[in-house]
């Protein structure tokens, strides 16, 4: 009997009172509402809305220097004046606000692309077989963030072509996104809000690829090297702006031939295809006219990159998701 039930025959009475005490009280807070009822996965809809919703909020403090990396791409005249020199001649000119032209285009243009490409990089990932640490290679990081941008760029081309128009428009008013979508669908029909398609899947694909496979890459190597966690903040930045260098360098190219193909006059077609295009950039300009601008793409890349993913973890810590 004693070496059934050693407690009941060796242990006091006031000895047991603290097992009881803690027992009960680790019962209690094991059927707390918060430890019982487990957060559901969020949905694919909510992740998606997570991933718009971080990109509304920073492209609203970006939008200058896409404005001013985009004059540089289509104009040697800007190409010259620098970053600086853009700006300066965009606020005496046209005033401080036309830095934010095509600003409500370009919410369109995060809410449908950005939204996609970001939100449906997880479970992209799940779909290339990356389910444990050893199965998800850096390969497998960027077919997922490769795919996820295709299906992005395909419902934010539109916007994308209406946002490059409005930016580049130069004189004292600002452009109307209403008036700016008639004219194009006047001159070229529905087509034309789908101008430099081919040019903006090959350049989504190539920098949401590079974006989310180095970000996810260099957040292991930021957590190996100064044993932060990966969701820390620290560690988000820095894997950020790694990944927003990386960006820069393959994507510029893509960007450049996007810009001219999208930014050609309404009634007039300059440029076949992106293929057209880029050779005749190589041709007419040289090779080194890709990567004109880099500097204010850079600029641009690198706080779009860490705000879009510093708001877009801390929206999935809210719900209840792990780290990227």
């Amino acid at each position: 009997l004693i070496s059934c039930f050693p407690r009941c025959s060796l242990t006091k009475p006031e000895q047991q009172q603290p097992t009881i005490i803690k027992i009960t009280m680790s019962l209690s807070k094991s059927q707390s509402p918060s430890m019982l009822a487990t957060s559901a996965a969020p949905s694919l809809l909510q992740q998606v809305g997570m991933a718009g919703g971080a990109a509304v909020i920073t492209v609203s403090f970006i939008h200058p220097i896409d404005v001013i990396k985009t004059r540089i791409q289509v104009s040697p005249e800007y190409g010259k004046l620098g970053m600086g020199g853009t700006a300066g001649k965009i606020v005496s000119s046209e005033g401080f606000t036309a830095l934010w032209n095509g600003v409500n285009a370009a919410w369109l243009r995060e809410a449908s692309y950005t939204s996609l490409r970001l939100g449906l990089y997880e479970p992209c990932k799940v779909a290339f077989g990356c389910t444990t640490p050893e199965t998800t290679t850096f390969l497998k990081k960027f077919a997922a963030g490769s795919a996820a941008g295709a299906l992005g760029s395909l419902a934010g081309n539109p916007f994308d072509v209406l946002k490059t128009k409005m930016m580049t428009a130069e004189g004292s008013g600002t452009p109307s996104i209403t008036k700016t979508a008639l004219d194009l669908f006047k001159n070229q029909g529905i087509g034309g809000f789908y101008r430099g398609i081919d040019s903006n899947i090959m350049r989504a694909m190539v920098l949401n690829g590079t974006k989310m496979a180095c970000y996810d890459q260099a957040k292991g190597f930021v957590v190996q090297v100064t044993g932060f966690e990966r969701k820390s903040l620290v560690t988000t930045f820095f894997s950020a702006v790694t990944a927003g260098f990386f960006m820069t360098c393959t994507v510029a190219p893509f960007d450049m031939v996007r810009t001219r193909l999208m930014n050609q006059p309404a009634d007039a077609k300059i440029y076949s295809n992106a293929f057209d295009c880029a050779m005749k950039i190589a041709t007419n300009e040289g090779p080194l006219t890709f990567w004109r601008g880099f500097f204010p793409i850079w600029s641009r890349f690198a706080p779009t990159t860490t705000l879009q993913l510093v708001i877009f973890e801390t929206l999935r810590s809210v719900m209840g998701m792990e780290s990227l």
